[in-house]
């Protein structure tokens, strides 16, 4: 499940093949081999049928937690919970590979987070961006140019990560629309990003029309799998192409800036950073102990990169305020 993160999240190594598996790897989410076994919707049924009708669906919710009532948990959810459980127990007993269920690993429920351990990831990440946005309001003036526009960002990957915390706490179809949109945004924010940071401070007209042009291109996106299709082969192959501009174009930046701005490195060691952990989505494997699977631990291994993105965020805007003041030329 896509999620967003700091400058990119598309990956590489050569750059056609990962797309390619990426889009091999992105099943839908409609069916898959355990919610196909008739044993499961066997069982899916008659608990239904037992348990969600009359008396004893009044004493379901009588007795069901609050916090389980809050997130939208239904007699129905607790129902295919279980009988995924069953499922895979009779999987394993017969030596079979654990299968997946409606275009997911099973994972141990915890109180009423559905995947604990990318719901906790995607609370920290949120956490250290808000740590590191609030480093950054301290350390560099308002008059910074680039100020405003990086505050802009870091509330964009803020509720980014907001709506990724809530869609891995409970998979709805809204919690799900938020996520793959919200990440697409925050891809599409950085864009704009270094569009400002490398030509819109000598040519703000260019980034103004490079502005207009991405909000374009987000409305249409969110249109389209609103209204049309929810094609998850066709999110992720967008994600990938704006992904991969968004990188290419910073590590060019931190290539001409190599030799006049120490911190460049910091920069591209983000980039590639972000661009290498998007692999360990390739990386899909039933959940560890039933809760650390491939994109938990992607979602674990962004946490540390966002200090070092601040530290760049705030040398690079301490860099441009001087340089305005002194009235030198900004590159």
């Amino acid at each position: 499940m896509a999620t967003a993160i700091p400058l990119c999240t598309s990956v590489r190594l050569p750059a056609v093949a990962a797309v390619v598996l990426l889009l091999v790897s992105a099943t839908t989410v409609q069916s898959s081999q355990g919610d196909k076994e008739p044993v499961y919707r066997d069982c899916v049924k008659q608990c239904v049928r037992t348990n969600c009708t009359g008396a004893r669906l009044r004493g379901f919710q009588s007795t069901q937690p609050r916090y389980m009532a809050l997130t939208g948990w239904t007699c129905r959810d607790d129902c295919r919970y279980e009988c995924m459980w069953t499922t895979v127990g009779l999987y394993q007993a017969e030596g079979y590979r654990v299968p997946q269920f409606h275009g997911k690993w099973p994972f141990a429920r915890f109180l009423c987070f559905e995947e604990p351990a990318s719901a906790l990831a995607s609370l920290l990440n949120g956490l250290a961006c808000l740590l590191m946005l609030l480093r950054y309001r301290s350390m560099v003036p308002r008059q910074s140019p680039m100020y405003h526009t990086i505050n802009a960002f870091s509330l964009v990957s803020l509720n980014a990560w907001f709506w990724s915390t809530v869609f891995h706490t409970r998979d709805t179809y809204l919690t799900e629309k938020m996520d793959y949109f919200c990440a697409t945004a925050v891809i599409l924010y950085s864009i704009y990003l270094c569009c400002v940071r490398t030509l819109g401070l000598r040519r703000p007209g260019v980034s103004s029309m490079v502005g207009a042009l991405l909000i374009l291109a987000f409305t249409s996106h969110v249109s389209y799998l609103t209204f049309v299709s929810f094609d998850y082969g066709y999110n992720m192959a967008a994600n990938c192409t704006i992904g991969m501009v968004n990188l290419l174009w910073w590590l060019c930046w931190c290539w001409q800036n190599r030799r006049t701005l120490p911190y460049w490195w910091k920069c591209g060691l983000v980039v590639l950073l972000l661009h290498g952990l998007a692999l360990l989505e390739l990386l899909d494997f039933p959940p560890l102990l039933w809760i650390l699977d491939a994109h938990a631990v992607w979602h674990l291994s962004t946490i540390p990169v966002h200090f070092l993105f601040y530290s760049f965020l705030i040398d690079d805007s301490l860099y441009l305020l001087n340089t305005e003041k002194m009235g030198v030329k900004v590159e």
